[in-house]
């Protein structure tokens, strides 16, 4: 037997017949596998509806929390000789330090000379404490407070922020104070007006704090961010 590598022609000593070899031939290609297909066609089904169903679960659970976020915003409210405090909703961020802002509004029965102030209105109260028209104080600290009343000028008024303290017994101590008085041609010609007190002061624990006028008959209260009356530490 000899081989021609050259023309890959091959013959047989006792053998006439030719033959030829392709020495670049290939395997034929092997059918596709139909249950391989099948089952990356089911994983990829799984794996879609995995994602959509974590997708609507996502969808439901946000929809759930901006409900409960809107629902367990609430003022607890009792008698209004009683302690008031505003609750913040669940997630909310709640202030560094102790504030208050309280408002006038219908629910607020003033006394001849010191002003209430709404529980109805959702006032704002965080370490912080209302009972009977005053501001009670929770942790000892520097205090800014502020008040404005607005009120119809008729002769003199007066308008104080003053404090009650178990430190000095007795009548309150004013911290604030403005006063107005109009000549007789003023009181003629019946106005209106508005009055700001503020300043920082250091108050101790149980400490109370109050707004005094000389007559709340004068306080005008139409809106309520017209009368308002506060406190936060600094």
């Amino acid at each position: 037997m000899f081989f021609n590598f050259k023309s890959g022609v091959g013959r047989m000593a006792h053998d006439p017949s030719v033959f030829v070899v392709d020495t670049h031939a290939t395997r034929p290609a092997v059918p596709p596998r139909l249950g391989k297909q099948k089952k990356q066609s089911g994983v990829a089904q799984t794996l879609l509806f995995v994602l959509v169903t974590l997708a609507l679960l996502g969808v439901f659970f946000e929809a759930f929390f901006i409900y409960r976020l809107y629902q367990s915003e609430y003022v607890s409210i009792t008698d209004s000789k009683e302690m008031v405090y505003f609750l913040y909703p669940d997630g909310r961020l709640l202030p560094s330090k102790p504030v208050a802002h309280l408002t006038d509004a219908q629910d607020a029965h003033h006394d001849p000379h010191v002003m209430a102030w709404s529980v109805i209105a959702e006032p704002l109260l965080y370490e912080m404490k209302y009972k009977d028209r005053h501001l009670i104080i929770q942790k000892e600290g520097y205090y800014y407070i502020y008040s404005k009343v607005y009120y119809s000028q008729g002769g003199a008024f007066c308008h104080s922020v003053m404090m009650r303290t178990k430190m000095y017994a007795g009548k309150g101590i004013p911290l604030l104070e403005a006063r107005e008085y109009l000549s007789k041609k003023d009181k003629e010609d019946k106005s209106f007006s508005n009055s700001f007190l503020a300043g920082v002061f250091y108050l101790s624990q149980n400490d109370a704090i109050y707004v005094n006028v000389s007559s709340t008959k004068q306080i005008i209260s139409h809106r309520s961010y017209e009368n308002v009356f506060g406190a936060y530490m600094i």
